[in-house]
C-alpha cells in the first residue's frame, strides 16, 4: 500500500510503498476511506509530541473492514468503522470506571508506536514502521486491534464519520462531559479550528448563552457563526479577557475552553472565567510546556482548571450518538468539512491547516 511516513521532526512526510502483514489474533485489516488532518499529528511532525520513527501517522479516520484475524467477534468483512485512537484494554481501573481515554495500555502504545501486543505490521524492506496511536490512518490500509475499530451505520458518509472520531467527539465532549455545562451558562471558546468549532457545537447543544469565540483569524470567527457562536473576539485587535468580562456583565464566563494548545492562551482562558468558573484545556502542548496560573484564584474564587482528553467520553457510547445527531440534522458536519485532499498532497493539507485556511480537511482514499 501507499502511506505517508514520518521520519524526523521538521521534515515533510514521505509517500512510501509499505508492506502490510495480515492481521493477527484480535486484529482487523481496514481499507481506509478517509483520514482527518488534525493538529495532533502535526505536533508529532514538529517534534513537540515525541514520537518513534519511522511511523505512519494519522489517527482520525474511517474505512471498511477488509479482513479479520482469528478471534475477532465484534467486526466482520464489509463493516464500516471509525478509528478509536485511544486503545482501551477494558479491564483496568480507568476502563472499568468509564474513563477509557486514560487506559495505561493506550498510553504505552503511543510511546512505543506498536499495536496492543507490542509488535508492528508495517515494513519498508527490512525496516519496521510504527503504528501511530494504534490506528495509523495516513495509509491506504491499516491493521488495528478490533478494540481500535468501531462499527458504525452503513449510511453514514465515511468522510464525515472520520472527523467524528476525533475533532467532533473531542470538542462536543469537552462541553458536555468535561465542563458539564448547563443551559443558560456562558462559555468562551479560545480557538475556532476543528476542535474549537465542535466545542461551539457542544455549547449550542446544551443551550449555552452567550457563546463567545476567540481567535486571531477573522475567517475562522466568521465560520464560527455557522455553528452557533453568538459573540466574536479577534484577539489580534483586543484583549480577550477584558472583552469576555464585558460580554458577561463584568463577571467572566462560567466556562472557558482552550482549544489551541497554547500555554499563554490557557492563562487567558483561566483569567476569563468568573468566580466558581471552570477553564477546560483540550489543546495539545509539548510535555515540557507549563502555564502561569494565578493560584490564589483557585482558593479564594474557587476556580477550576481541568483537562479533557477525547472529550472525556466513552467513544463507543458517544460516537454513535453524534452520528445520529448528524443524520437527524442536529450536528453540522457539512460546513465543518472544508477540503478534501489525495494522499500525495498531505503536506499541502497541513500547510493549509497551519495557515488557518480550513476548519477541518480530510485525506480521501476514494
Amino acid at each position: 500500500m501507499r502511506a505517508a511516513v514520518f521520519y524526523e521532526p521538521g521534515k515533510p512526510m514521505a509517500i512510501e510503498e509499505i508492506e502490510v502483514a495480515p492481521p493477527k489474533e484480535g486484529e482487523v485489516l481496514v481499507k481506509m476511506a478517509a483520514a482527518g488532518v488534525c493538529h495532533s499529528d502535526y505536533h508529532a511532525m514538529t517534534g513537540a509530541m515525541p514520537t518513534p520513527a519511522p511511523i505512519v501517522l494519522g489517527h482520525e479516520g474511517a474505512g471498511i473492514v477488509e479482513e479479520v484475524g482469528p478471534g475477532v467477534t465484534s467486526l466482520k468483512k464489509g463493516d464500516h468503522i471509525v478509528s478509536v485512537w485511544r486503545y482501551s484494554c477494558g479491564t483496568c481501573e480507568y476502563c472499568l470506571t468509564a474513563r477509557p481515554q486514560l487506559c495505561p495500555k493506550g498510553a504505552d502504545m503511543r510511546l512505543n508506536g506498536s499495536l496492543s501486543d507490542g509488535t508492528k505490521r508495517f515494513k519498508i524492506g527490512d525496516t519496521e514502521v510504527g503504528h501511530f496511536l494504534g490506528v495509523s490512518t495516513f495509509g491506504e490500509y491499516s491493521v488495528m486491534s478490533e478494540r481500535s475499530a468501531m462499527k458504525i451505520r452503513d449510511d453514514m458518509p465515511l468522510g464525515k464519520a472520520a472527523i467524528v472520531s476525533c475533532a467532533v467527539i473531542t470538542g462536543v465532549g469537552a462541553i458536555i462531559n468535561g465542563a458539564k455545562a448547563r443551559s443558560g451558562e456562558s462559555i468562551a471558546i479560545f480557538g475556532a479550528g476543528g476542535i474549537g468549532l465542535n466545542a461551539v457545537q457542544g455549547a449550542t447543544l446544551v443551550g449555552a448563552e452567550p457563546i463567545i469565540v476567540v481567535d486571531v483569524f477573522q475567517n475562522k470567527l466568521d465560520m464560527a457563526q455557522k455553528f452557533g457562536a453568538t459573540h466574536f473576539v479577534n484577539a489580534s485587535d483586543e484583549n480577550p479577557v477584558k472583552r469576555i468580562r464585558e460580554l458577561t456583565g463584568g463577571q467572566g464566563a462560567h466556562y472557558a475552553i482552550e482549544a489551541i494548545g497554547n500555554t499563554e492562551v490557557a492563562t487567558q482562558a483561566f483569567k476569563s472565567t468568573r468566580r466558581g468558573g471552570t477553564a477546560v484545556m483540550i489543546g495539545i502542548t509539548s510535555p515540557q510546556s507549563t502555564a502561569a496560573i494565578p493560584t490564589l484564584d483557585l482558593v479564594t474564587q474557587e476556580k477550576k482548571l481541568i483537562g479533557s482528553l477525547y472529550g472525556s467520553s466513552v467513544p463507543r457510547h458517544m460516537v454513535p450518538r453524534l452520528i445520529e445527531l448528524y443524520m437527524a440534522g442536529k450536528l453540522n458536519l457539512d460546513d465543518l468539512l472544508t477540503r478534501s485532499y489525495p494522499l500525495n498532497q498531505i503536506n499541502e493539507a497541513y500547510d493549509a491547516l497551519i495557515k488557518g485556511e480550513v476548519a477541518r480537511s480530510i485525506i480521501s482514499y476514494s
